[in-house]
């Protein structure tokens, strides 16, 4: 995060960064179902796409917001300079997850336009079940582990590969492909399409996300030590779902 930008801009740069992703997981999703009906194929697109603009948002928006696009990741960015005042304020944190939430559902929406797709049709894919909040709550935590311990090595301008790689393979080593993201799983019950998970489902995925952000901060603790002031460039989470981030 860049606390020389004002607050506005980097609000305006969550919403917009985090509608990006969106468009990009559900769209690719999409286009993938309609190119081919091989599963392994259409997550394989998806993925690849997910990489690729995951990657392209935190080099571009990073200096600006530092490229959260994700709520845990934002939490934890708080939570983590709460007492240094190196992170978010509570006021900022608002913000942030405001714009992310927001740019989420719009992004889901944009991505249904591009394909003339009913712009909002709430999603009938079910995504509830024990092991896939499990995969969600490895996924999340993995995330965090990934970027703030990046942080504390001094490492974060590898932030950009290193985050897009993670959620690429957490699409096809976690049954939930990884959401990993709050504002994106809220976003992606907006489309009934290959990406969208059924309202009902949304609220256990969030707790998991929740549970995995508090594993990930407690990771970091272990295997780094104590805490450092909160990244400058952060992301995520995919989905492929999915994750995020998805």
């Amino acid at each position: 995060m860049n606390a020389a930008v004002p607050l506005p801009r980097r609000v305006g740069a969550e919403a917009v960064g985090t509608a990006t992703l969106v468009a990009v997981v559900v769209g690719s999703g999409i286009q993938a179902t309609e190119l081919t009906r091989d599963v392994g194929v259409q997550l394989l697109a998806n993925s690849l796409a997910t990489v690729f603009g995951l990657g392209v948002l935190i080099v571009l928006l990073g200096p600006v917001s530092g490229a959260h696009f994700n709520p845990v990741v934002s939490l934890a960015a708080w939570w983590t300079g709460r007492r240094t005042r190196d992170g978010l304020s509570l006021r900022e944190l608002a913000a942030y997850l405001a714009a992310q939430t927001a740019g989420a559902v719009g992004g889901a929406v944009l991505a249904d336009a591009m394909f003339g797709r009913p712009l909002v049709k709430w999603s009938t894919h079910d995504r509830f079940a024990g092991h896939l909040w499990l995969a969600e709550a490895v996924a999340t935590a993995g995330l965090i582990w990934l970027v703030f311990g990046l942080a504390r090595v001094g490492r974060a301008h590898l932030a950009p590969a290193a985050v897009a790689a993670y959620i690429g393979s957490a699409y096809w080593f976690t049954s939930s492909t990884s959401f990993a993201n709050p504002a994106v799983t809220t976003g992606r019950a907006f489309t009934d399409t290959f990406a969208g998970i059924a309202p009902a489902s949304v609220a256990p995925f969030l707790a998991a996300q929740l549970c995995g952000a508090v594993l990930g901060l407690g990771l970091v603790a272990v295997t780094f030590g104590r805490p450092a002031p909160a990244p400058e460039a952060v992301v995520v989470s995919r989905p492929a779902e999915e994750s995020a981030l998805s």
